[in-house]
Formats: structure tokens, sequence, C-alpha cells
């Protein structure tokens, strides 16, 4: 992942060798000369810091997500039992889920994951039928979150640097979705797609 993660950071380097493809395509030093120009003009850069290639935002991945954004099979609540938590953990094969209060279920109490069964279930001899999540569960300030304005390259390497696959966004009010890493790759992906076809565009003479 860390080595996808840095292919898809190195946005620049992918813009350097578009245009240098471009120009051994032009067919005349005069028309090299020009799709130079064109690159090298004043008016480039306003254009495209305007449209950024980091300008989409986790908000932007809710609302492709549409009602599976809330992640609802990827959290649980205090009052549930490990056995049933662990159980959805591997019916959905993620190693953690997210932990709300039972009386507020947007306000993140904490997170549940595979160490915490083994370390404090298995080793301690615990049944996890007859105890809580919220007996084990890791506190809410080790939980990493994002907001809705986190922009997806931020999101991607928290995730890649924490070796997590799903990440819940909060605002003011409590958790509002759930984003995986496929979430924030396509999104990633999509947006590196959409800039080199505005930098063509350019090169050709659509600015």
């Amino acid at each position: 992942m860390q080595g996808g993660f840095r292919s898809i950071l190195s946005h620049g380097n992918v813009v350097k060798s578009a245009i240098l493809q471009r120009m051994r395509m032009a067919s005349s030093p005069q028309l090299q000369s020009l799709i130079l120009a064109r690159f090298e003009s004043s008016a480039a850069p306003v254009r495209m810091e305007e449209h950024g290639f980091e300008s989409t935002t986790i908000s932007d991945i809710l609302k492709v997500k549409g009602k599976s954004a809330d992640g609802s099979w990827l959290w649980c609540t205090t009052d549930d039992s490990v056995y049933d938590a662990v159980q959805s953990m591997t019916q959905h094969n993620v190693g953690a889920l997210v932990v709300v209060k039972s009386d507020e279920q947007k306000s993140i109490a904490g997170i549940i994951t595979e160490r915490d069964y083994l370390r404090k279930i298995i080793v301690q001899g615990r049944s996890s039928k007859s105890t809580k999540v919220g007996d084990i569960m890791t506190e809410e300030n080790k939980l990493i979150t994002v907001t809705p304005d986190t922009k997806v390259l931020k999101a991607m390497q928290l995730m890649t640097d924490n070796r997590i696959r799903h990440i819940p966004v909060i605002n003011d009010k409590g958790m509002i979705g759930m984003v995986s890493i496929g979430d924030v790759v396509r999104a990633v992906v999509s947006e590196h797609r959409q800039e080199l076809d505005r930098l063509n565009a350019y090169i050709q003479g659509g600015y």
C-alpha cells in the first residue's frame, strides 16, 4: 500500500511526463515551442490552482456513497457483547469496529480491534459473550478520524501510515459516516485522471 500511495502522490512527475510526451509528438520545432509557451504562460498556474489536484474532500466521497456512507456495519455499541462484535468483524472481513455510546449512536466512544480481543479476552481467559465491548475497547482519544472537509490525499496518508482500511467521518455533532481505503483511492485516481484531462486540453488550446 505504501508503494501505491507514493505512486499516486507523484502527480508532478506524471504531469511532467505528459508534457514531454506531447512535445515529442509535435511534428515541428515551431509546434514544440508553441506547446512549451502555452504551459509556461503565467495564466497556467492560476488555472491549475483553481481546479486543484487536491480539491476533492471526504464530503465529496460521502455524497457519492449516499445511504451506504453511514458505515453502520462497521460500528457497534458499548453495550454489545465482544462476541457479537468479533462476529461482525469476521463477517465483514475487517479488523476493527468503531464503538458508539449506547444512548447516543452518533457519539463515538472508542474502537474495538482484533488486538483488544486477543489481549483482553483470549489471553486473560475471559468470556466474549459475557463481556461488553465498552469494557475492553480502545478509548476515543486513540481513534483516528477525519472530518467532511479533510482532503482525500490527507485521509489516504492517515490510513496508510496507520495501516487502517476504514476511517470514521465526524463533525461537531458526532459520527456522520465511514469511508474505506478503497473509497479514498478511487477518489484520488479519479481526480488524477481529470487533472491530466485538463492538462491535455490546455496543451491543445482548450483553455
